[in-house]
């Protein structure tokens, strides 16, 4: 009898504990799940703006901006157009997909707050994101409301508005790709390891990279409204005194596009010295050069133009992360950076871990 008492008492102070143990790690269990929902939530996120900036473009490239009329948030006065045509579902379709983008981002926001810690940059990105994306709605409703949205519509009010939208977009877009690239991280703390004049050199690199975004959205506006018919008749354009101010501003485009590829170059060659070679920015630079000699030569198709759009937002994302990698490096808490040289090729832009920093994978600075 006294052994079956210390075998039942041994039995059910085993199952306390198990039990204990399970409730102690069940929270801890639900909150790593959570946390890879969000990055995973995030990363969507990212990819479907990306489709929403397309479809944008698409918008104005097929002349259907004045789809809705100068309505908004409606669309010809009605929430759902009765007799729609074909322009008019275009830019319906862009409205519909544009506010439940922001819808999407309220709930990152949200997420976003509920799950990291008072110290994390995700939420800070979040918010950056959320107050870009509500920018980027504005100032599409003042282009309705304003009514600058015809296809023919030639007044510098239309493209300063089309320069500063595009430059919003691609801020939005780099502040989503941090907001999931640092969530990413885990548990891990971000720090500042760049030296000040690597920091001038990175942020003047991003803005011309902007620029070149912004004159390319000027050069798309204008063969829209003066398609030419043939690649010498462009190039004359460019360059007659006689032609419209937007016809002379192509030719910034290829001059910011070279300037712009100064701070590339330096970029990859800093990880190619390091040995942190990824071959996506290559691939990329390369597909974006070869498509905008395209666009040139072919006159700028629709076509040619998303395709030359989505891989210039995947470049500027990619570009984003990896200038973010020059500037900070990760660490679990309690752990000091270290800057040791890199001692083996890594294939991907992240950014570097305590663990990869300890292999001798930090940055050499």
């Amino acid at each position: 009898m006294q052994k079956v008492l210390q075998t039942t008492a041994s039995v059910a102070l085993q199952a306390i504990g198990t039990s204990v143990t399970n409730h102690n790690t069940t929270p801890a269990n639900i909150s790593k799940v959570g946390r890879i929902l969000l990055k995973r939530f995030a990363w969507f996120i990212l990819a479907y703006n990306v489709a929403v900036v397309l479809w944008g473009a698409y918008v104005r490239a097929s002349g259907s901006g004045d789809g809705c009329g100068s309505h908004w948030p409606l669309c010809n006065g009605e929430f759902l157009p009765a007799t729609p045509q074909i322009q008019t579902v275009i830019e319906f379709t862009h409205r519909v997909t544009s506010g439940l983008s922001l819808v999407l981002v309220a709930i990152l926001l949200i997420w976003c707050w509920r799950r990291t810690a008072k110290s994390d940059w995700p939420r800070y990105s979040a918010v950056a994101a959320t107050v870009l994306l509500f920018n980027e709605a504005l100032l599409g409703a003042l282009l309705v409301l304003l009514d600058h949205v015809g296809g023919l519509d030639r007044t510098a009010t239309h493209a300063l508005f089309l320069c500063l939208h595009f430059g919003n977009t691609l801020l939005l877009l780099a502040a989503l790709a941090l907001t999931a690239r640092w969530l990413s991280n885990g548990e891990r703390r971000l720090g500042m390891v760049a030296k000040p004049y690597q920091t001038i050199a990175t942020g003047l690199g991003l803005v011309s990279i902007i620029v070149i975004g912004i004159t390319g959205a000027l050069v798309s506006f204008g063969d829209s409204i003066f398609p030419a018919d043939s690649l010498p008749h462009a190039v004359v354009q460019d360059f007659s005194s006689s032609s419209h101010i937007l016809l002379r501003l192509r030719v910034l485009h290829p001059i910011a596009a070279v300037i712009g590829s100064i701070y590339v170059l330096w970029l990859l060659q800093t990880f190619w010295r390091k040995q942190e070679r990824s071959p996506w920015m290559p691939v990329a630079l390369t597909a974006q050069i070869a498509l905008g000699t395209m666009n040139v030569i072919l006159l700028t198709p629709v076509w040619l133009q998303m395709a030359h759009l989505l891989v210039a937002e995947m470049f500027w994302i990619l570009l984003v992360l990896a200038s973010a990698d020059q500037l900070f490096a990760t660490h679990h808490s309690g752990l000091p950076l270290s800057r040791k040289e890199s001692t083996g090729p890594n294939w991907s832009l992240g950014f570097k871990t305590a663990d990869h920093i300890n292999r001798g994978g930090g940055h050499s600075l």
